[in-house]
């Protein structure tokens, strides 16, 4: 081909100095990113006095002496007895009773932690499952059928995650109330459930959108059904954006405080409004209010980092490529 010539784009490599500059912005917004973290940490480990002294202990071992009061104190409930009545106790036996016996307390019951954070594994996870089920299913029909309006279904099914929280509190209040659903795990599930489901339908939709369609009729013609094709075929390839999907509305409903807030008080309150009215003796207890949040982050973390391979996948290049 004489006069033609080919041209073909390449995309030039970083230098080294590029790749140390960048390493050193990801390490530095690492370490901010961090230090709350590693704050909150350290405040549940040290006592209350080492927790509001100034200026601050940071170090352990050679600014402070780590304690686990804080933890004692979240899981259980103390009382304010007199020197004769604690001499007249036998021995301590544990160690959470012998650091309330040095604040002149005894432990006389657990405290309500552990049922608020069993409130939010239930309550989290089963409307992560509804959002991400009922999701995969809408998802698919709107990415597979003619669906009359679809545009302006997709356009009101997003529209319901632009409202704030706070604009449909008092009307969800209300009839909530008139249904017997307040302060229930059930009436909490539905309540995330609708809110996750939009932004489940939109990310799934992409998804399965990438999915080719001669994949399902390859599997028609060999005899499949239309749900045996959606289960056996679509599902598998979709696996990395119902992953990416799951982890997204997780931490929704793993740290909603508002509607917690609003509806729940006893039977069905979460973790998130229960951790900051600890009170202890004097006023806010610091340390248990930090091992209250450091325990309540330890689900989400390891389930997003056991998934993580899924979520950056999920996020940078979908399902499948045609």
């Amino acid at each position: 081909m004489s006069g033609a010539t080919s041209t073909a784009h390449s995309v030039v490599a970083p230098s080294g100095r590029v790749k140390l500059l960048a390493g050193a912005i990801v390490v530095l917004y690492a370490l901010v990113a961090l230090v709350p973290l590693l704050w909150i940490g350290l405040t549940s480990i040290k006592t209350p006095p080492d927790s509001i002294s100034y200026p601050p202990k940071v170090v352990p071992f050679v600014h402070f002496e780590p304690s686990i009061e804080g933890y004692c104190n979240l899981f259980n409930t103390r009382s304010r007895q007199t020197a004769d009545y604690l001499a007249s106790l036998p021995p301590a036996d544990s160690a959470c009773e012998e650091i309330t016996r040095s604040r002149s307390m005894v432990v006389v019951g657990p405290s309500n932690y552990v049922p608020r954070f069993l409130n939010s594994l239930i309550i989290a996870f089963g409307s992560t499952l509804l959002s991400v089920g009922l999701g995969t299913c809408a998802a698919y029909a709107f990415s597979r059928f003619k669906v009359p309006l679809k545009d302006d279904l997709l356009f009101f099914i997003l529209s319901t995650r632009m409202m704030p929280p706070i604009a449909v509190a008092i009307p969800i209040f209300l009839m909530y109330r008139e249904l017997g659903l307040s302060d229930t795990r059930v009436g909490m599930i539905l309540l995330y459930t609708s809110v996750n489901v939009s932004l489940a339908v939109w990310l799934l939709k992409g998804f399965i959108d990438e999915i080719p369609r001669e994949y399902e009729e390859a599997a028609m013609i060999d005899g499949y059904t239309r749900l045996q094709a959606f289960r056996k075929v679509v599902l598998p390839q979709a696996t990395t954006g119902i992953v990416a999907t799951a982890i997204f509305c997780l931490i929704f409903a793993w740290n909603e405080y508002a509607f917690a807030v609003l509806l729940t008080s006893g039977t069905a309150q979460t973790a998130p409004p229960f951790i900051p009215i600890i009170i202890g003796e004097g006023g806010q207890d610091w340390p248990a209010v930090a091992a209250g949040t450091t325990l309540f982050l330890i689900p989400i973390l390891v389930f997003t980092v056991l998934l993580r391979k899924h979520l950056l996948r999920g996020i940078t290049f979908g399902a499948v490529r045609k």
